[in-house]
């Protein structure tokens, strides 16, 4: 009986302490939540902080392009009053001061018709737009030749009254300016041609290959067809594909684009009114 009860007592004992044993192992393995890394826990949660992420990345990208637009510019400035200017509006109604010469006239580095050195150069960003023009044409098998660049008021002068005294005045005001209203005074016109119109000024030139190429060309180096085809009611003179005018890459690409003579051009920038002929 004794026996007995030593080992009743034994059992009891036994599992008082494996019971003991157990609640210190709990507790032991708790651990502090707040410890715990911060991230997600599910495929799907680290799906949605994917994206949170890139949200806050686009954020900051809207930001940077909001930044960029505003401090973005116009490429080009107008000044059609500032005869050093390139945008500079020579017309009939639009007269150079008397005399005036640019300061910055070289020699152009292309082939030449003429052998009058007054009519083979340009202001120095038409000389280099010029060559550039050339060079591209050259390469793309089309060989063009530089006639008449820049005229003195005295050598337009000359001009004008002999088409006047030989076809009259009104036949030569369709085609040749008066002194103080030619764009070539300007140092910013060439007029060029090939020997597809055996070097002459002529309106087939326009159906030429090389003037074809110039017509889609032209812009890129600075230079628009200042008196496009059935614009004469605008511009003042008869269709001439062998006159360029140069108004700087960012300016002639922006007219060209447009479809518009640079009359036209000026009325829809809201730097002319009208158009008057």
């Amino acid at each position: 009986m004794i026996i007995l009860k030593s080992i009743h007592w034994s059992i009891y004992i036994f599992i008082i302490i494996t019971l003991s044993s157990l609640i210190a192992c709990k507790d032991t393995q708790t651990i502090d939540q707040s410890e715990l890394p911060n991230k997600p826990v599910t495929e799907q949660d680290e799906i949605n902080q994917a994206d949170t992420n890139d949200d806050q990345d686009q954020t900051e990208n809207v930001d940077e392009n909001v930044t960029e637009e505003n401090e973005i510019t116009q490429p080009y400035t107008i000044d059609i009053y500032d005869t050093d200017s390139f945008s500079v509006l020579v017309n009939k109604q639009n007269s150079l001061p008397d005399h005036y010469e640019p300061e910055d006239l070289k020699t152009v580095e292309v082939p030449t018709i003429l052998e009058n050195p007054e009519v083979n150069q340009l202001r120095d960003a038409a000389a280099k737009g010029l060559k550039d023009m050339f060079e591209r044409a050259l390469e793309d098998g089309m060989t063009l030749y530089a006639r008449s660049g820049y005229r003195s008021h005295q050598t337009q002068h000359q001009l004008f009254e002999s088409y006047s005294e030989r076809h009259g005045e009104e036949a030569a005001n369709r085609y040749s300016a008066r002194p103080g209203q030619s764009e070539h005074q300007t140092g910013l016109v060439m007029d060029v041609t090939s020997e597809s119109v055996n070097y002459q000024l002529e309106e087939e030139f326009g159906e030429t290959d090389e003037g074809l190429w110039i017509q889609e060309h032209a812009h890129k180096f600075g230079f628009i067809i200042r008196y496009p085809k059935d614009k004469e009611n605008i511009t003042g003179y008869i269709y001439e594909p062998w006159h360029l005018r140069y108004l700087g890459i960012e300016l002639a690409t922006a007219v060209y684009e447009s479809n518009l003579t640079y009359e036209e051009f000026l009325v829809e920038e809201g730097i002319l009114d009208d158009i008057d002929a």
